[in-house]
C-alpha cells in the first residue's frame, strides 16, 4: 500500500503507533521536525512518518510497517554523516536506544543503537578500560563501527573498531531481530561490519576494550605561513612512526567565532593531533621534531585521562551544515606535499574550511581479527577536505575540492573510507570504490538474502544481485 498524494492515510499512522511505544510522528504532526533533526544543517529529512525507537520491538514494527507499505527504511541516530534525504520513507531515529553495559572481566562493552562515544568512554574509563572511538564524543557508536571506525587516538596500534566486534543484533527488512556473530549469521555479520546501514537496522552492537586509561595526546596549531616546514616534517614523521602513534593534520581556514580560540580566528592555521600510548616522557622525544618544526600558537600536548579524548581533535558540538569530498592516499611524497602546499597553502585561494590528512598504517593496515568487509587496507592517508555551509553556499569549495582530488590522483589508491563519503557519493560506482571487487559482490549476494526489495537503501546504497 504505497503513499496517496505523498502522505501515508492518518489511520494507518494511527495503527503504527499503537504498536510502538516512542512517538510517531507525521509530517503534520507537533514534534516532528525536532525528531527529524541531524548534525549536518546541509541534508534534512522529511519522511512520510518518523519513528523514534525506544526498543528493538518498536524497530520491528517500523520495518514491518515499511514493508507491508512499500516504503524505504532511513536509520537516524546522530545524523554526522549527511546521507541520502529520507524523504517519502520510514525515519527510524535510535537515539532513545543510548544503553551502555561495561563488562570488565571480559573488557567489552555492549552498547544500546543510539549510544554515543562519550557515554562509551565514560563508563569504560570507570574500569580503566577504553574503546576504539571516533574523534567527537557526538558520533553515534553504531554508523560509525559499521563504517569501518577510524580512531584518532589508537586506530594504529589497534586496527579498525570493525575489527574488534563481538556480536550485533540487527533487525532485518523480514522485521526478525537476529543476533549475528562470526559464528551464527556470519554472511550477515560479515556484511554489517562494513556495509552500514545496507542490511538492517542495528539494535545493539558488542565490542572490545582495551586496557588503557591515559594518553600523551593534544594539539600543535602553527601559524599558516609555516604550513611547509610543518607539512614536509610531519611527512617525514610518519614514515617511521611507531604503531602506538595515531596522528593527523589539517589545514585550517576558521572563522571569527566565539568557541573559536583567539589565535586561531579568521586566518590560516595548522593544526597537528598527537596521540601517543606510551609514557609522557617517551611521547616527549617522538613530538619533539613536530614540535621543532616551526613556532606554536598553541601546545596542549600533555598527558590526560582517556575520557578527555575529545580535546585531541576539538571538533565542534553545536549542528551546522557542512559538504565533503575525501580520498585514500597511497603514498604522502614531497612531491604530494608541495602539491597539497600549493591547493590549501599560505599562497593559496582554498575556499574550504579545513583540508585534513590522517596517518593510517599500522594495525590499520594489516587484516581483520574478525570477519568483516572493511576494505582499502594499504591506503597511508585519509584525505578529507570540508567546506561549512549549505549548499549553495559551499559549491565554490566543492568545486575547489575536484580539482584537488583531480591534482593529487597521481598519490591515491581510487578507493574511499565509507564515514568520509558524502551525499555526492551515494553511486554505485562510487559506493563500490569502499570495497574490494570480489567483496562488493558477496556484500550484493548478502543483500539479496536479507533485503531483496532494497528497503536499506537510502545510504551508499549496495544494490541486491539480481537473479536470473
Amino acid at each position: 500500500m504505497p503513499l496517496h498524494n505523498g502522505r501515508l492515510d492518518d489511520q494507518d499512522v494511527a495503527l503504527l503507533n499503537a504498536l510502538v511505544g516512542g512517538p510517531v510522528l507525521a509530517p503534520d504532526t507537533p514534534g516532528y521536525a525536532a525528531e527529524c533533526a541531524v548534525y549536518n544543517l546541509a541534508v534534512g529529512h522529511h519522511p512520510a512518518v518518523v519513528v523514534g525507537a525506544t526498543s528493538p520491538a518498536d524497530v520491528q514494527a517500523a520495518v514491518r510497517f515499511a514493508t507491508a507499505h512499500e516504503l524505504p527504511i532511513a536509520v537516524l541516530a546522530t545524523g554526522h554523516q549527511a546521507i541520502v534525504p529520507a524523504d517519502g520513507a520510514v525515519l527510524i531515529v535510535t537515539g532513545r536506544m543510548s544503553s551502555v553495559a561495561i563488562d570488565p572481566q571480559e573488557r567489552t562493552a555492549r552498547v544500546g543503537a543510539g549510544t554515543r562515544w562519550q557515554q562509551v568512554v565514560d563508563a569504560a574509563a570507570e574500569h580503566g578500560l577504553a574503546p576504539l572511538n571516533g574523534s567527537s564524543p557526538l558520533v553515534g557508536v553504531v554508523g560509525y563501527t559499521l563504517g569501518g571506525g577510524l580512531s584518532p587516538t589508537m586506530g594504529r596500534a589497534f586496527g579498525w573498531a570493525a575489527d574488534h566486534v563481538h556480536a550485533i543484533e540487527v533487525v532485518t527488512a523480514d522485521g526478525v531481530l537476529r543476533r549475528a556473530t562470526a559464528d551464527t549469521e556470519p554472511d550477515l555479520f560479515w556484511a554489517l561490519l562494513g556495509g552500514k546501514s545496507n542490511f538492517g537496522v542495528v539494535t545493539a552492537l558488542e565490542f572490545a576494550l582495551f586496557p588503557i586509561s591515559r594518553l600523551y595526546a593534544g594539539g600543535l596549531f602553527f601559524a599558516g605561513e609555516h604550513a611547509a616546514s610543518v607539512l614536509h616534517t610531519y611527512r617525514e614523521f610518519t614514515s617511521t612512526a611507531p604503531d602506538e602513534v595515531t596522528t593527523s593534520i589539517a589545514l585550517l581556514r576558521l572563522p571569527a567565532l566565539p568557541f573559536i580560540p583567539e589565535p586561531l580566528r579568521d586566518r590560516f592555521t595548522v593544526h597537528l593531533r598527537f596521540s601517543y600510548l606510551g609514557s609522557a616522557e617517551d611521547g616527549e622525544d617522538l613530538i619533539a621534531p613536530l614540535r621543532a618544526a616551526a613556532p606554536t600558537l598553541i601546545d596542549t600536548v600533555a598527558e590526560l585521562p582517556y575520557a578527555r579524548f575529545a580535546e585531541i581533535h576539538a571538533d565542534p558540538v553545536d549542528p551546522a551544515p557542512f559538504a565533503e569530498r575525501s580520498a585514500l592516499i597511497k603514498q604522502f611524497t614531497p612531491e604530494a606535499v608541495e602539491t597539497l602546499l600549493a591547493l590549501a597553502g599560505p599562497d593559496s585561494d582554498c575556499p574550504a574550511a579545513f583540508v585534513e590528512l590522517r596517518h593510517l598504517g599500522g594495525a590499520l593496515g594489516r587484516s581483520a581479527t574478525v570477519p568483516n568487509a572493511v576494505a582499502n587496507r594499504d591506503a597511508a592517508f585519509a584525505l578529507w577536505i570540508v567546506a561549512v555551509g549549505m549548499p549553495q553556499d559551499t559549491a565554490v569549495a566543492m568545486k575547489f575540492a575536484g580539482v584537488a582530488l583531480d591534482s593529487l590522483a597521481p598519490w591515491c589508491t581510487g578507493g574511499a573510507y565509507l564515514n568520509f563519503m558524502s551525499v555526492d557519493d551515494a553511486t554505485e560506482d562510487r559506493t563500490r570504490t569502499a570495497y574490494a571487487a570480489s567483496d562488493y559482490q558477496r556484500l550484493r549476494e548478502v543483500k539479496a538474502q536479507f533485503d531483496p526489495m532494497n528497503l536499506f537503501r537510502l545510504n551508499h546504497n549496495i544494490p541486491p544481485q539480481l537473479r536470473d
